[in-house]
């Protein structure tokens, strides 16, 4: 199982071929019934769809295979029968809940920008964070030249030298809260998502996973459409915002030409008295 974009650069690359016919962005194919080949090698149909959460640990790379030979998360669930790949990402240096899946609809609607649902991270960071900090990361910060959404931050936890807050971001830039605690000086000592949604970590090990459960499945995917909805609805205020605003502006342009031009009094010739200077 790949990407959905990975599977479009093969098919682009003429990689695919249904029931030997090259594929084609866009083609249609069944998995159950067609015969679908990758560089010759066939694809099985998907058994049963499954749906797991797993806690990456620290020092493991959010793939399923590595070039470098480095510790990935396909170490952690081979025991499973089913094929399962990440949905999203978590970087090397940080830990938490990763969920994983063979059902590419569902991780489609989990990764998707429209879509994105919030996620909760334990930032522990040092040597400490002030108001304004916190202010900034709040509000948006301006990363490679584009802003951040706002985030929700708050303090959990303060002592000597580190502080631990709580971090909800509503979109899924890459290394987004390392890369603004870079810009506002923080080192950050750990990172770890302890939810997705309404989904959360709980006590599940390091290391180890389990299966969600249909509430959570439920759950997630509720708050999916609800995030696309939110999507659309402020794309849609926005639009009428600038509508509004265009209206408003050329309504002022009437105005201004209507003052110039067809104003009472306007470039009427102001009358002079004769001068008073008798002849004579």
């Amino acid at each position: 199982m790949t990407s959905r974009r990975k599977a479009e650069e093969l098919i682009a690359a003429g990689k695919v071929q249904v029931n030997g016919r090259t594929a084609q962005v866009g083609d249609k194919a069944n998995p159950a019934k067609d015969r679908i080949t990758v560089e010759g090698t066939v694809i099985e149909p998907v058994r049963q769809k499954v749906y797991i959460m797993l806690h990456k640990p620290r020092g493991f790379i959010t793939t399923m295979r590595d070039e470098m030979d480095r510790k990935c998360v396909a170490e952690l669930v081979s025991d499973i029968p089913e094929r399962v790949y990440p949905v999203g990402r978590l970087d090397r240096d940080s830990e938490g809940l990763l969920l994983m899946t063979n059902d590419g609809a569902f991780a489609n609607a989990m990764t998707h920008p429209s879509r994105h649902v919030p996620k909760v991270y334990r930032v522990t960071v040092r040597p400490g964070v002030t108001e304004d900090q916190i202010t900034q990361m709040s509000v948006g910060m301006v990363i490679d030249g584009r802003k951040t959404a706002p985030a929700g931050v708050r303090v959990l936890e303060q002592a000597p030298g580190r502080v631990v807050l709580e971090i909800t971001l509503h979109e899924g830039r890459n290394r987004q809260i390392r890369n603004m605690c870079e810009q506002l000086g923080l080192e950050v000592a750990r990172l770890k998502r302890v939810a997705i949604g309404p989904v959360r970590l709980g006590m599940l090990q390091p290391g180890d996973y389990r299966e969600l459960t249909k509430e959570e499945l439920r759950s997630l995917t509720a708050a999916s459409a609800k995030a696309e909805r939110r999507n659309r609805n402020e794309k849609a205020e926005k639009a009428a915002a600038e509508r509004r605003a265009a209206g408003k502006q050329r309504g002022g342009e009437r105005r201004a030409d209507h003052s110039s031009n067809g104003r009472p009094g306007a470039g009427r010739r102001t009358s002079q008295k004769p001068s008073g200077r008798k002849r004579g």
